[in-house]
Order: C-alpha cells, then structure tokens, then sequence
C-alpha cells in the first residue's frame, strides 16, 4: 500500500501571547494528523494565525496574508481577525483560500487537507461569542464541552512547541466578562472560562520537559481566575504549585485588572518564591473622568496605592502598563492627569496606545471624538515622556542584584531579570558571563543601563 504524500504547514503568528499558545495547539494538532511544520519557504500551506485588536493589527494581519498569497502557496487564515470577521473577511480578501474559526481548531487537519486538494470551504460564519459562553457559573462547565475555546483541550499531541525558548506561555483562561467601552475582545473572544486547575498544573509539568525555565501565565484578565470555578482564589493557590514544579524556576503572571488584584493575591504575586513579583496592570489611563467613561475604575491616587503596597512587599519588583490617549472626550486636564500619574509610578515599561474606534463597541458611538491629528500627537507627548521615564527607572536599578534567565547567546549574552517579561520589556545584557547555556539563571550586579535595558556582571 502506498504511503500517503507528505503534507507541510508553515504557521505564521501574529498579536499577543494568547495567540502563540493557540498557534502551538494548532502545531500539535496538525502533527498529530500527518501534517509537517516547516518553514514558509517550503510548506503546501500557510496558515496565518491573526490578530483582529486594533486597525493597525487587522492591517498587519491582512498585509501577512496577502505576502503569503503572492508567493503562490495555498494560505489559510485563522485567528482573532477571522474569527471576528468571517464570510466578510473571506470576500474582501478573496487571496485567502480558507477563513477559519476557533470552531475548526479541533479538526485543523481535516480542514487543510481540504485546502491542500482544492476542495471549498464554506466561510466561518461570525458570531457573538458571549451568547456562547455565558456568565453565569451554573451554566458554564456544560456549555463550554460544546464550544470551542483555544487553549482549553490540552492533552499530550494537542500542543507542540514551535521553538526551543527556555520560557513558554501558559494559558491560564479565555475570553473577558469585563465591558470596557473601547475594546471589542469579549465579542469573538467569548465571556471569561477559566481552565481547570489540575489541567494547567499538567501542561505546566508537561512544559518544564521540554526545557521551559520561565512559565508566563497568559489570559485577558488573569485576576478572574477561578471565579467561574467556584473560587476566587484559585490562582493564589495554584501559583506556588506551579513554582514547585521540577525544572520551572519562574512563574510570570501577566494581564492583571487592577480593579480585581485583591489583596491576598497581591501578597502572594509578591512574596511566593518562584513567582516573579512582576505586575503588568491595565491602567489604561489615570483621570477618573475618563476611566468611567471607558467603563472602568481607579484614579491617580488609587493606583498609586495599589503600586506602594506590592512595592511595600517587594520593593524591587517588576510593574508595566499600556494606556490609551485620546479617548472621546479626553480633556488636556485629563491628559496631564495622566502624565502626573506616569511620573510618580515608577514603571519599568509604558505602552501608549492612540484611541480609535472598534465597531462593536459602546465608545465607537460616543461624541466628542478628537481629529486623529489631535490623538497622533498625544501619543507623540505620552511617549515621549513614557520613554524618558522609564529610562530613568532602569537607572535607579543600576547597583541592584539580579537573577537573569539566560536566551541568546551569540556575540553577546542576554536574558531576562524577574523585573522584564518577555518580548514586551526589557533585556539585560550580560557582560563577561563565563561559561554559561541558554536557560540558565545568573545571578548578577546591575552595573549599567542602555534606555529601558539593564547591563549586568555576575560577581567575582
């Protein structure tokens, strides 16, 4: 009997950590179906994996598609973007041979097997995915065995690393009951669904074999936990289990809602050892004024406090935010608000975002609109100062100690301390290293900072 013709897939992923979790549970669902992962150059079909969170992302992900379609290979396009789009994503971007969503995740393989021989494939019909999933906890356990959620059906095959990084995401939940007014994720990412402690804890040990050192504990809002599950204080108790895990030397959680970090799991984040006393916090913006009108809460004050409390635990720890300018209605007191706020946080990584509308979304209706020229140039303003502030943050960190998990190694030596995600902060350099591997951590005396990035020597 003749054997079947080898089948190759090149996996392209796009926007945020999530997505790499998802692109890798594609990978091991493909593998375990007879399809080969390979690079670009030399695969039957591309899948590009999207991101549908802003315009210039949705940009980013169509020009990708469209890159892929003029090499002349079949390209399939999953993700976010088609997710959210569908059959109307599939018309205008007819270069696209399939737009699939999350409901094809579970048969991947069948679906290019389709492509690879020619044969149609009906659109992914849209549709709101917090009817899917509902809030309510007495519901939710039977409803999502029937819904597709990526991420959330781990077992052995189900995912496959796509590299050798001594730190991987782990994913934590899906989807966000929350209602800002801005953002439009909950709408195709679905209500929030927590997985099942014992399934995280799994995949984690299932990760550590691979040689993963750092594990980056990845969801919209990983304050809710649990709080599907019966108990709002699951990942208090889940971290210190998956820092005992053999072989994971730190645990990183990111996507924390400031409004929901309670105390006790503050305390823990803080002081657990293991778990990197790092705290990426969605601010968003500091005017109050504005946070109501984008459908969330806090202040200057407030967060302020809530910085001084993790900081009264651990005074060396790690804290990043995203914010968004321009937002309707958006005064230039609430601007200065804002920077005020910036100024006296001491964070050692901003992303400024400018506002632009999101179909779908309460803000998207909202008067009182700033001209785009208006919202370009504070982002320019925030930036700016974004950038001097948190340059002089890793200043302040120059005589400290750190524990550097090392990732490149070439013609020089760099990783991450405890105070630096991945791909989204900064680096520390290592000079003079000795005989070090990548995955490795070096402990190491700040001695030099280069803008938001760190230079260190381990001691003599």
């Amino acid at each position: 009997m003749s054997q079947p013709p080898s089948r190759t897939a090149a996996l392209v992923t796009l926007g945020c950590a999530r997505n790499e979790v998802d692109s890798e549970e594609l990978a091991g669902r493909l593998g375990a179906h007879g399809w080969t992962l390979t690079d670009s150059d030399d695969a039957d079909v591309v899948v590009i994996n999207t991101c549908g969170f802003i315009d210039s992302a949705k940009k980013d992900s169509i020009d990708t598609v469209l890159a892929a379609a003029d090499t002349g290979k079949k390209v399939v396009a999953v993700g976010c973007l088609a997710e959210r789009y569908g059959e109307e994503l599939a018309a205008s971007l007819p270069e696209a041979d399939a737009v699939l969503g999350f409901d094809s995740y579970a048969d991947i393989a069948a679906r290019l097997d389709d492509v690879a021989a020619g044969r149609p494939i009906t659109p992914h019909v849209p549709q709101d995915r917090r009817r899917l999933l509902p809030v309510s906890p007495a519901h939710r356990p039977s409803v999502v065995a029937d819904v597709a959620v990526p991420g959330h059906a781990w077992v052995p095959n189900a995912r496959a690393r796509l590299d050798d990084a001594p730190v991987a995401y782990l994913k934590l939940a899906s989807g966000c009951d929350r209602r800002c007014s801005f953002c439009a994720i909950p709408s195709f990412r679905g209500s929030f669904v927590s997985r099942p402690p014992a399934e995280v804890l799994d995949e984690a040990r299932w990760l550590a074999s691979t040689g993963a050192r750092e594990l980056v504990l990845v969801s919209e809002n990983s304050t809710s936990y649990g709080k599907d599950l019966g108990d709002l204080r699951a990942l208090e108790l889940l971290l210190p289990q998956l820092a005992g895990i053999d072989g994971v030397e730190r645990v990183r959680v990111s996507y924390l809602q400031p409004a929901e970090l309670r105390p006790s799991l503050l305390e823990v984040i803080a002081t657990t050892p293991g778990v990197a006393p790092y705290f990426d916090l969605s601010f968003q913006h500091a005017s109050p004024a504005v946070l109501r009108r984008m459908q969330r809460f806090g202040s200057t004050e407030a967060f302020v406090e809530l910085l001084e409390r993790a900081r009264g635990f651990a005074p060396e720890l790690g804290a990043r935010s995203n914010v968004i300018v321009g937002f309707p209605g958006e005064t230039e007191t609430d601007l200065a608000e804002l920077e005020r706020f910036l100024s006296i946080a001491r964070l050692d990584a901003i992303g400024v975002f400018g506002y632009s509308d999101e179909e779908g979304t309460a803000a998207a209706d909202f008067g009182d609109k700033l001209d785009a020229d208006e919202v370009s140039a504070r982002v320019e303003r925030v930036a700016a100062l974004a950038d001097e502030l948190v340059t002089q943050r890793a200043e302040e960190r120059v005589g400290a100690g750190v524990d550097i998990l090392v990732e490149e190694i070439g013609h020089e030596v760099s990783g991450r301390a405890a105070h630096q995600g991945p791909d989204v902060d900064g680096v520390t350099r290592l000079e003079s290293p000795g005989d070090v591997r990548r995955g490795d951590i070096v402990t190491a005396i700040v001695t030099g900072s280069d803008g938001v990035d760190l230079i260190a020597v381990p001691p003599r």
